[in-house]
């Protein structure tokens, strides 16, 4: 039982390490992710994470893929979403939108203030919430 015990938080801290990680590249980039909740999916092997977004005035989130699907509501602002192979998109305050695992993408606010959204990943566990792309 000891063992399980150790195995888990052994995990726990690994899956922590990964998502900070995931987060000080974000953060230098001028987005910020705030992690308010994680849990088992009906997936074998994924996990939904449940993030406080923000992308900060003028700013870029920085090409990334994410291991799993990104669902997003964007709460205030607005965002020039830039998914590769697609015409860049505004989204607005009150709308959502969803990029499919492994795509690049980025966002951009062009506006004078923060753009906030709360974004959900169901992704593979034990790896990077999101990876930085050439």
């Amino acid at each position: 039982m000891k063992k399980s015990v150790d195995s888990l938080r052994a995990l726990g801290l690994a899956s922590f390490l990964l998502l900070a990680a995931a987060g000080a590249h974000a953060q230098a980039s001028g987005l910020t992710r705030t992690m308010v909740g994680r849990g088992d999916v009906s997936v074998p092997g994924r996990e939904a994470v449940v993030a406080r977004v923000e992308v900060a005035a003028g700013a870029r989130a920085g090409r990334h893929t994410h291991p799993g699907d990104e669902i997003s509501y964007v709460s205030e602002g607005e965002v020039e979403l830039l998914i590769d192979g697609q015409p860049p998109k505004v989204v607005k305050a009150g709308e959502s939108f969803v990029i499919p695992a492994g795509v690049v993408h980025d966002a951009h606010n062009a506006g004078s203030s923060p753009v906030r959204l709360v974004g959900v990943y169901v992704v593979e566990k034990g790896k990077p919430l999101a990876s930085p792309a050439p």
